[in-house]
């Protein structure tokens, strides 16, 4: 794209960059002229102008999918400035919520003193939970404990926190802050006002539990999650909690909660990697290959992540010969190589201090045209 962008400067060296691009999509899908301009010292305003100017029309839906997508590519200054221009141009109606998604934006582009000023400049009729929670979330991620807490109060004095996202970043900061005792007192404020925990809620406290080694807890308020008819059980939480009694060397209970985990993973490829990651840990080998091979029969294919977990399990339990078996297996079915996937057997061949097949294997590589930028553990 930049070299398309270049050879068109040196033929119309009138026009900037921005309006190059902006010609350069000329599609009838505003998202499609976006999308692609990733650099982040390039404005968008141009290409959203120009869209205007051709006399297409603006659709606001389209603006906000626009929004939350940047956003989720951490695009978050292209994602402000599609939301201010949204507004400038009053072309669309601009709501509560997206003024919170404005607000939250500004605190991560242009800092918490401009996310601060941005809410104290609404007016008593634009202030809603939705705004005051966006506000607590920028609070949360800069770690501000008190301020977190005076702003949690207010919402709660002003009605605007009546759903558990507010109670959960409460909990997440004293995550982040290192005061775990705190969070099951969290959770019970929650019930005591009327709110019901959702599965995040309900996990956040069953880690704080297990991070302090406090296992008879973590059943306790597992058992709640199980009982509440309004919480899916996902394969998640049975996870964290065999992880809790695997650290604990509980190989009994990690048993227990490695079967409910398997009975709710279906066809999650990301499931499976947990669960053999976790038989790894026990060494159970057989698991590790029942559920590989499970894997690739409930799952559509094999990606390089599920090698690498599959990889790394056996080199963790000392199988190189296995190991070399799999790595062939997807040499021969790769689509996208990744130096990543190799590079587990040479460390089990650092670790086992079989450095000549370790050099073998990358002189092997080098010859294939496959020369690693990093070999790690090895170099």
């Amino acid at each position: 794209m930049a070299s398309v962008v270049f050879r068109a400067l040196k033929r119309f060296p009138n026009l900037t960059a921005n309006a190059l691009l902006a010609r350069s999509f000329a599609s009838v899908n505003l998202y499609s002229r976006i999308s692609p301009l990733g650099d982040p010292s390039l404005s968008l305003a141009p290409v959203l102008d120009q869209w205007v100017g051709d006399g297409m029309k603006v659709k606001f839906v389209e603006l906000r999918n626009i929004i939350r997508d940047l956003r989720r590519r951490r695009r978050y200054s292209h994602a402000l400035e599609v939301s201010e221009w949204m507004r400038s141009k009053e072309l669309c109606p601009f709501s509560p919520a997206d003024s919170a998604v404005q607000l939250d934006l500004i605190g991560r582009v242009r800092g918490l003193d401009a996310a601060e000023s941005y809410f104290n400049n609404l007016s008593d009729q634009q202030n809603n939970d939705k705004i005051y929670g966006a506000l607590l979330n920028c609070y949360v991620r800069e770690g501000l404990v008190d301020k977190s807490l005076a702003l949690m109060q207010r919402m709660i004095e002003l009605g605007f926190a009546s759903s558990p996202l507010s109670y959960n970043d409460i909990m997440c900061l004293y995550t982040r802050s290192g005061q775990l005792e705190k969070i099951p007192d969290v959770l019970l404020e929650m019930k005591k006002n009327g709110v019901s925990p959702d599965n995040f809620s309900y996990r956040i406290c069953i880690n704080s539990h297990g991070a302090r080694s406090d296992l008879n807890s973590v059943e306790k308020v597992l058992e709640e999650m199980e009982s509440e008819p309004f919480i899916f059980m996902d394969w998640t939480t049975y996870s964290m909690v065999a992880n809790f009694y695997i650290k604990a060397a509980d190989r009994e209970k990690s048993l227990v909660y490695l079967k409910k985990c398997e009975e709710k993973v279906n066809k999650d490829a990301l499931g499976y990697n947990h669960l053999i990651s976790h038989y790894a840990s026990l060494g159970n080998k057989d698991e590790m290959m029942r559920l590989w091979t499970l894997q690739k029969t409930m799952c559509t294919k094999q990606v390089n992540r599920d090698y690498i977990t599959m990889l790394g399990s056996l080199v963790k339990i000392g199988d190189l010969e296995e190991t070399e078996k799999l790595l062939k297996e997807w040499e021969s079915c790769c689509q996208c190589y990744d130096f990543r996937v190799p590079n587990i057997l040479l460390i089990g061949y650092t670790q086992k201090g079989l450095i000549e097949k370790a050099e073998a294997m990358v002189e092997e590589f080098v010859r294939k045209g496959k020369t690693p930028t990093q070999i790690v553990g090895v170099l």
